[in-house]
């Protein structure tokens, strides 16, 4: 699949996305909101494919949404592209294969969203974050609103959004809106590292953690708990289970075949 705004590599089980607009720090217009999801479908889709890598080339993750789009759009365009890029965004998140986002540079507006939409976000201790859409007169509207006092806190989340002021990675690091920083040089080996440790683990048992953990986040304990307890029962009637046991019992590592 050929795309005009992104690079899709794979290598060693993991296709890695980046956001390939450098001259407009990779600003997020139309036609590439549509094409990553084109790209989050291809990996989900692919064989060869275990786990993703989002990123930015140049100087920036993603800079913000392109505002010379967002300018003219009338309040029904406004409305539709944010439930559409929502829509995007959410394929990231509930994607059965793990995603993390590699936050080389700015992720700001947009950028931070599709960030949070990942599973896991790995920055560069040059990144810097943040939600500036009061200082444009907007809010948020690709899940900002609502992934960032999920991940932050209330409070946090708040101050961020009414500021609209950026953070830097050790800030984003301490309140737990990204789960790791590496030095600029080390930040794509150090993300590969980590998702490849990941992705040596039954798929069908790393899926059953994201959409338990997705599914539970939106629901009571008690709830939650019966959502987790269905999931260890079905993945017991795995392969996967069976070869996962008898590795460990034989103290040999395991070959999955996410069945």
């Amino acid at each position: 699949m050929s795309y005009q705004f992104l690079t899709f590599e794979v290598a060693d089980r993991i296709a890695t996305i980046t956001v390939n607009r450098p001259d407009k720090l990779n600003a997020l217009n139309d036609a590439t909101i549509a094409e990553l999801g084109r790209a989050i479908d291809e990996a989900i889709g692919r064989d060869d494919v275990a786990g993703v890598l989002l990123t930015g080339a140049g100087r920036a993750f993603v800079a913000g949404a392109d505002i010379s789009e967002l300018q003219s759009q009338s309040p029904l365009e406004a409305q539709r592209r944010a439930r559409a890029g929502q829509a995007i965004f959410r394929r990231f998140e509930t994607s059965p294969k793990p995603t993390m986002a590699v936050i080389n540079g700015f992720a700001l507006g947009g950028g931070c969203e599709l960030a949070m939409a990942c599973h896991l976000r790995m920055a560069s201790e040059k990144a810097k974050l943040g939600q500036p859409e009061v200082k444009l007169g907007i809010v948020p509207g690709y899940g900002g609103t609502q992934r960032l006092p999920r991940l932050v806190g209330r409070g946090a989340a708040l101050k961020l959004l009414l500021t609209g002021d950026m953070i830097d990675a050790a800030e984003a690091l301490r309140l737990g809106l990204v789960d790791q920083v590496a030095a600029p040089d080390a930040l794509m080996d150090t993300a590969r590292t980590l998702l490849a440790a990941m992705i040596v683990n039954a798929p069908l048992a790393l899926a059953g953690c994201i959409e338990a953990v997705d599914r539970g986040l939106g629901v009571t304990l008690e709830e939650g708990c019966t959502i987790e307890s269905d999931f260890f029962g079905l993945l017991s009637a795995t392969a996967d289970m069976k070869e996962g046991m008898r590795a460990f019992l034989d103290k040999r590592p395991p070959t999955f075949t996410g069945r």
